[in-house]
């Protein structure tokens, strides 16, 4: 079996120096990125709706595996941007295979802000960021470049959580090597259910120096909120908290790490550090995964549909 931390990785494949990526790894210093705010503060948070612990968190008794640090895998990193306040954020998402070795998978409400042409903000994705280290440089995104289910835009972050998954296409990093190229990629699993073990979870907590991981399994969650309804993949880890959203929740594959879900979806991801969830991927994952490989024209907020 090939390395599940190198798979996908080609070598030299190179465009020729990029300077929107040189312009941005200036300004995305060690002290900027470890400023950088969380896009979803109210993960594990504990500041969700006021519902009973049956809706949301862990049951009674359950055993909650525990996260640690580490300095992370390739295909795995985190997003970078300016608000419109100027203000540093900052989600995860996951290098996914793709026919243009460009694509990262992260939350639909971690990258809802920028499809269509809404301003990037110095929007960037950086794989295996930790202690301040961007050890594969830094990767673009463009306008026009992020894909986020019209059903989102149409239901609303709490009544589409179905859909809260999304793709940003990257442009090449500063030496003009593609994403892929660089960091190699996981395989994007879609139909597959929800009962998944064992689960490799990784996420960014804002702030931290280094990523989290935790060992676990998934399992089905039928949401008994009407304001999130829907069906979702839930897993017990400790500390997953803001910034950890868009994170994913992968699984051993023959050829390396295949991803079934990111963390968001019921309740934007969960509102504690010890439970989240996932959107489940299915037809609506793989039509969005489609659109972003083939160049269709991205969905946005303002879209009408007849």
């Amino acid at each position: 079996m090939a390395s599940p931390d190198s798979t996908g990785a080609a070598q030299g494949a190179t465009a020729g120096p990029n300077p929107v990526a040189a312009r941005l790894d200036a300004y995305w210093t060690a002290a900027r990125m470890t400023a950088a705010l969380p896009a979803d503060p109210a993960k594990g948070s504990g500041t969700g709706p006021a519902l009973s612990p049956a809706v949301d968190g862990p049951r009674p008794g359950e055993y909650i595996p525990p996260s640690r640090s580490f300095d992370g895998i390739p295909q795995a990193g985190t997003f970078f941007w300016t608000d419109a306040q100027g203000t540093g954020r900052t989600c995860s998402g996951s290098v996914v295979r793709s026919p243009g070795r460009d694509l990262v998978l992260s939350a639909g409400h971690c990258l809802k802000g920028y499809s269509g042409t809404a301003p990037q903000r110095r929007l960037a994705f950086v794989p295996r960021y930790h202690d301040g280290i961007k050890p594969y440089g830094v990767f673009p995104v463009g306008a026009d470049e992020v894909y986020v289910p019209q059903q989102y835009y149409d239901l609303g972050e709490h009544a589409g959580a179905a859909y809260d998954f999304g793709f940003a296409v990257t442009e090449p990093n500063q030496d003009g090597t593609s994403l892929q190229d660089a960091a190699g990629g996981v395989r994007l699993l879609t139909g597959t259910g929800y009962r998944h073990a064992p689960v490799r979870m990784i996420g960014y907590p804002a702030g931290a120096e280094k990523p989290l991981e935790c060992w676990s399994r998934t399992t089905r969650w039928a949401s008994d909120d009407p304001a999130d309804p829907g069906t979702f993949p839930r897993i017990a880890c400790d500390a997953f908290v803001g910034g950890t959203s868009g994170g994913p929740m992968l699984v051993p594959w023959a050829d390396g790490w295949a991803v079934v879900g990111v963390i968001g979806g019921y309740h934007t991801g969960g509102d504690t550090a010890q439970v989240s969830y996932s959107a489940y991927f299915g037809s609506a994952t793989r039509a969005l995964y489609d659109a972003a490989v083939t160049g269709a024209p991205p969905a946005g907020a303002g879209d009408a549909r007849g």
